[in-house]
């Protein structure tokens, strides 16, 4: 315990100890659109969480679940393709340990073996995304940070089990968002988040996948307006406001079918300042925030 200031690291247990979240670091850069250190994320995460304390004085609750730290998994030059296989493993493994799982990348590949790791059929997995970005790029290449969700949906993802949220303008090409709406994907703008609301843009994705027995949620950081996240190389101007952000991961994470919450495409050199390490903490604790509020 940390005394007077009682902080988010105090609930870090080891690997093996009964919590009821699961934390793995997937420190995975190759295939990378713009290249960088996203491996060096979870690191930083950790490192942070002794600056973001528990109490909630909104809520006036104190955050209390205990999160096991299950370390990195072993990834260090793979490429994508390699680093599939032991990445869902290791998610398969926390799953069956915990009632959440929190994938910190790495770049936003790592959301394929996240919902893979689920171990479901995929017309049983929902996914709900937090992006600028479709993640439609084609696959013909291989496999890369710009093409997960495509890759999902040539596995046999549907598109009625998708829902993206906080798509940007000029960030993105037509033919990536034709290909979406083809495919049956829910897509809200950046824009109507703005004129709608934050809530009703995350209800009517939850709603979109309400049929699904499990969701994954994927927080490619750089939904966020730029200025906010400077640490994210595919961030924009005009992204979503860090309150929308917050107030969506709060929301997704009380859902009781969220099994899986990764935080991708975080580059903590590209900010010398510490704004955006200190965001990612503050995600983490409104994960938690949400999760302790489920029914």
């Amino acid at each position: 315990m940390s005394g007077e200031w009682p902080n988010i690291s105090d609930l870090m247990v080891a690997a093996g100890e009964a919590a009821p979240i699961g934390l793995l670091g997937v420190p995975l850069a190759a295939g990378s659109v713009t290249a960088g250190r996203c491996d060096l994320a979870p690191g930083m995460l950790r490192a942070v969480l002794r600056r973001i304390g528990r109490y909630d004085v909104e809520s006036q609750r104190e955050l209390a679940s205990r999160i096991a730290d299950r370390g990195n998994v072993a990834i260090e030059g793979m490429t994508i393709e390699q680093a599939t296989g032991p990445v869902r493993a290791a998610v398969a493994a926390s799953v069956a340990a915990h009632a959440l799982t929190l994938v910190i990348g790495g770049n936003n590949a790592v959301t394929r073996p996240a919902v893979l790791g689920l171990g479901l059929a995929l017309e049983e997995v929902g996914l709900v995304t937090l992006d600028a970005h479709f993640d439609m790029r084609s696959t013909a290449e291989g496999l890369g940070n710009g093409n997960p969700v495509r890759a999902l949906i040539e596995d046999g993802l549907p598109g009625r089990n998708i829902a993206q949220v906080g798509l940007a303008s000029f960030a993105n090409s037509g033919t990536m968002h034709r290909d979406a709406l083809a495919a049956g994907n829910l897509v809200v703008t950046a824009g109507e988040v703005r004129r709608e609301g934050i809530a009703a843009a995350i209800e009517r994705a939850l709603a979109h996948v309400a049929h699904c027995r499990a969701i994954v949620v994927d927080c490619d950081i750089d939904v966020i307006d730029r200025s906010q996240f400077p640490g994210a190389p595919g961030a924009r101007p005009g992204g979503m406001a860090i309150g929308d952000f917050f107030a969506a991961v709060r929301m997704l994470a009380a859902e009781p079918k969220v099994r899986v919450i990764d935080l991708t495409e975080w580059d903590p050199p590209l900010d010398p300042s510490d704004l955006s390490a200190l965001t990612a903490g503050r995600w983490l604790a409104e994960v938690l925030a949400g999760f302790e509020t489920r029914r």
